[in-house]
């Protein structure tokens, strides 16, 4: 990639905007073209980073820790939405904490006083909790101040993105029609944000592979509540039954969130595949397509890392 080469980065989710960023603060000319900008399944997230439940582990560990070292940067400025914060993971059932908590600052296991009723091991950690509105918005001002373009329209296939030098494959569960890719799948995520009655720090419990989740992450005057992990459902409408239960299951844990006043419901549907791909593609026409999809749950936690090995991947074309 030389300088001011024109670059387009399909998607504005979470994905598409920093691979946008570290590609155009990289000299390149990006023109980002996307449906929804920001991206609504990156706007519904939490978002805590925490590499959970996606693969490869060799390449997520890396670009996770990529990842981490940027967020922790980022935290030193209000404005980009990014916090450490500290918090418990939890478990009902004795869970060994991951091999990438014990790295993290101030990790300790918990006392048995310090867990909720009916939880049996845990562990107190610091790590980034992302506003994620105000930090897409940060990202798009980024962006914007290195040349970037954003372009709001819908694509049929990757060829429709016009002339490129490069084209990046950013799309999320969108690439199931523009590459295609049968593998990908969406699981749907919802979330409730509420007035904060005081929280500080957050709790998450390691629910496995339960399509219930429990979470809570205070940014400021709201708290963002999960969740929900559907497998093979898309659906971005709010679910009132379902907003009841993740408000029930956050309430038993912190009961000051009972009388919390609803703010509004966040609904996305995570890209998911057996692994995250992130590799080249030279197409018959001669067209270099980088894909950067099928990160799961895990986009905001990945997304450094990955951006920055699109952009090596570019370089080596």
């Amino acid at each position: 990639m030389t300088a001011r080469e024109r670059v387009v980065v399909v998607g504005a989710g979470v994905a598409g905007l920093t691979t946008a960023v570290v590609l155009a603060e990289a000299g390149a000319s990006v023109h980002v073209i996307a449906e929804q900008v920001p991206g609504v399944t990156s706007l519904a997230a939490g978002a805590m980073w925490g590499p959970y439940l996606v693969e490869p582990k060799d390449k997520v560990d890396q670009w996770g820790q990529r990842s981490l070292e940027i967020f922790r940067e980022l935290a030193q400025d209000p404005a980009t939405g990014v916090r450490l914060t500290s918090g418990i993971e939890a478990s009902r059932t004795a869970e060994a904490a991951p091999d990438w908590a014990t790295t993290l600052p101030g990790f300790r296991p918990c006392e048995r006083a310090e867990l909720p009723a009916g939880f049996t091991a845990g562990y107190r950690v610091t790590v980034p909790l992302i506003d994620m509105p105000t930090y897409l918005d940060y990202l798009l001002r980024r962006l914007r101040d290195a040349g970037g373009v954003v372009e709001r329209r819908r694509l049929t296939s990757l060829s429709d993105a016009g002339p490129a030098a490069a084209i990046i494959n950013c799309a999320g569960l969108g690439a199931r029609h523009l590459v295609p890719d049968p593998d990908l799948r969406p699981i749907r995520g919802q979330h409730v944000v509420v007035t904060n009655p005081g929280l500080t720090e957050f709790f998450s419990e390691d629910t496995g592979l339960s399509p219930d989740l429990l979470c809570f992450y205070p940014h400021g005057d709201t708290v963002v509540l999960g969740g929900t992990a559907i497998d093979g459902e898309g659906d971005l409408a709010a679910d009132d039954k379902t907003a009841a239960g993740i408000l029930a299951r956050c309430a038993e844990v912190e009961p000051r969130l009972a009388q919390a006043r609803v703010l509004e419901h966040r609904v996305g549907a995570r890209p998911t595949r057996a692994t995250v791909r992130v590799e080249k593609e030279a197409r018959e026409d001669g067209t270099v397509v980088v894909h950067n999809y099928g990160h799961g749950g895990a986009g905001v936690t990945l997304s450094w890392g990955c951006a920055e090995e699109t952009r090596m991947l570019i370089a080596a074309k």
